[in-house]
């Protein structure tokens, strides 16, 4: 069985997306563009569906219309080992969007993206519940991007 994959809704902007996406991620590409023909919902020529492949998983992406918007009930998880990681796929997803609290983010096409540090997630998990607790709380009280240095201090009891 070939690898279950997500595709995201848009409306008319499926390309775009699928630029976008495929530029901010190392070994990232657009596998195939489809187009609407004659006899389909669509206008003829414009893009269906486009396919596009991030970090090794496939992602479709269809311009079905305005009919379901996204919201945050799905959102991308992207695990960051440095703050320049964080930095670098907060500034280029964030372009035209919207910031939101705990590191989430919509990006301007409404898709929502979670910018995390891993070193933040086992600070988070540390058996030391005192610990975990004070970086959860700065992590709560955030809004934007995620401020690893202040988890950090939160986490060393600063």
């Amino acid at each position: 069985m070939k690898q279950i994959s997500p595709c995201l809704w848009f409306d008319g902007q499926a390309e775009q997306a699928a630029e976008l996406y495929t530029s901010v991620f190392p070994d990232s590409r657009i596998l195939d563009v489809q187009r609407y023909g004659p006899n389909t919902p669509g206008v003829e020529g414009e893009v269906m569906l486009v396919r596009f492949e991030l970090l090794g998983r496939e992602y479709g992406a269809l311009n079905g219309g305005p009919q379901f918007p996204h919201s945050e009930a799905v959102s991308f998880v992207v695990p960051c080992e440095t703050t320049e990681e964080i930095d670098t796929y907060w500034d280029a997803l964030i372009d035209g969007g919207d910031p939101g609290p705990c590191g989430w983010l919509k990006d301007r096409f409404g898709v929502s993206w979670q910018i995390v540090s891993l070193e933040a997630e086992a600070w988070m998990t540390d058996p030391d519940q005192e610990k975990a607790r004070r970086v959860v709380q700065v992590m709560l009280a955030g809004f934007g991007k995620p401020d690893v240095e202040a988890q950090r201090k939160a986490y060393e009891g600063g």
